[in-house]
């Protein structure tokens, strides 16, 4: 008997605590000083109980329990629902501070309305029988112009007569002012951004023409919960509107928001994704961000009526009472998530959708599918990982973005490793402390 290669043994943030966490067995507990150290130093190999847990086994079943639970997960993908990107354009009425695509190239818009079409086409062709829905992504896909009225209602009675259920990914700004056009489909979810109370949200994210945004995308978010449909608010975070979240939280709180079963909040990282920011001082590392946040709601609980962050499995872990299944892979890239454009093109997902270089197909005016770099992305999981083969995190990591791995290794197989050792020690402190 030995330990557990998936153990996570650490201290808990700001404590004289330990915890162990095991994603593999699905046990955690946490531990005192003395308890992780008889754990760390090996002298618990003939406990029972630690053997019980799965934190002491048979290294042998262990990796033939593995190899069962790693096929298992390979057939339940293989039926999991598939989630089909498109976008209608890389134009946006907005000049947002920290826009990823601006360096992209914007060919001209032409038979975009044929493009869709050979779109669904390809959808009803490669993607029959599987559970699948469609998601109107950009540049911004809601603009009101006439030519992009007028493909948005083509879009969305395809989407209704082939019963397909739509989501959108919108700055939010002619959201209420669609609402009735989008109301014609199934609508899964409108995700929206808003960076902070309105003063600070405006210097991020205002129009072209330099006017505010701000008070036309709350317009939006009540005019959408009112009609009924889930909204996704994120919150796009650097070192210059961190400070404001507790203020945009407590608006969020009265505004009703967060006590609607239609409403969820993500918080996203402004990072360099492709094109180099100007201000590189003011982006975050993932961990930095995390601590940051930490300190933020220890100082201002109600921000956890706005948003619990995930810290890793320390949320799951603390709001279901167990481990959430084994993570064999964090990136769905050509698996359950595919992204396609106006242009004809197929690519992996939303991180690669529009940047050159990387398309890995057409569907239009010919279908061509590049299958050996396909493959490429089908393949990549912890186990064809290299650096993931000796990591007890991998199952808490799953590789990370295979995306962001290409772009910084040019390998896509490389690791994009997650700091789950950290973020546990917070997580675990933050909600241990809540439960009390």
């Amino acid at each position: 008997m030995e330990l557990s290669r998936h153990n996570i043994v650490s201290n808990v943030h700001n404590s004289e605590k330990y915890f162990i966490v095991n994603v593999f067995s699905g046990n955690a507990d946490l531990l005192t000083s003395g308890e992780a150290n008889r754990i760390m130093n090996g002298s618990v190999i003939d406990d029972p109980e630690y053997i019980s847990k799965g934190y002491v086994v048979d290294p042998v079943q262990e990796e033939k329990l593995f190899r069962r639970s790693y096929l298992d997960f390979l057939d339940s993908r293989d039926t999991d629902e598939v989630q089909l990107f498109f976008a209608p354009d890389y134009a946006c009425n907005f000049n947002c501070a920290y826009c990823y695509q601006a360096g992209y190239e914007q060919p001209a818009r032409e038979h975009v309305t044929e493009v869709a079409d050979a779109f669904f086409s390809y959808v009803q062709a490669n993607f029959s029988g599987r559970k699948k829905y469609i998601t109107l992504f950009g540049g911004e896909p809601l603009m009101t112009d006439h030519q992009n009225r007028e493909f948005l209602e083509f879009f969305v009675e395809r989407c209704r007569l082939s019963g397909l259920d739509l989501a959108v990914v919108t700055n939010g700004y002619n959201l209420a002012e669609l609402m009735p056009l989008l109301m014609r489909a199934s609508i899964r979810e409108v995700q929206v951004t808003l960076d902070g109370p309105e003063t600070i949200h405006n210097a991020r994210r205002p129009l072209k023409g330099g006017q505010g945004t701000f008070g036309s995308i709350v317009k939006g978010i009540d005019a959408a919960l009112e009609a009924g449909l889930p909204v996704n608010l994120r919150v796009v975070l650097d070192r210059d509107n961190i400070g404001s979240l507790p203020a945009f939280a407590t608006f969020a709180i009265g505004k009703g928001w967060t006590g609607s079963a239609l409403f969820k909040t993500q918080l996203g990282r402004n990072y360099e994704l492709h094109y180099c920011q100007s201000q590189q001082a003011r982006l975050y590392s993932r961990i930095d961000l995390y601590k940051d946040l930490y300190d933020l709601i220890v100082q201002y609980p109600h921000l956890l009526q706005f948003h619990k962050p995930a810290y890793a499995v320390s949320k799951f872990l603390f709001e279901n009472d167990e481990l959430p299944a084994p993570l064999f892979d964090s990136c769905p890239g050509c698996k359950t998530e595919w992204a396609f454009d106006y242009t004809g093109r197929i690519y992996s997902c939303t991180a690669t959708v529009g940047k050159p270089g990387e398309e890995l197909g057409t569907f239009y005016p010919q279908v061509e599918l590049k299958k050996d770099q396909v493959a490429l992305w089908q393949q990549r999981d912890i186990l064809s990982i290299k650096a993931c083969s000796t990591c007890n995190l991998r199952l808490a990591c799953g590789g990370g973005c295979a995306s962001v791995a290409l772009n910084r290794e040019k390998n896509l197989h490389a690791p994009d490793c997650r700091p789950v050792k950290e973020l546990l020690e917070l997580g675990i402190a933050l909600y241990s402390s809540v439960e009390k």
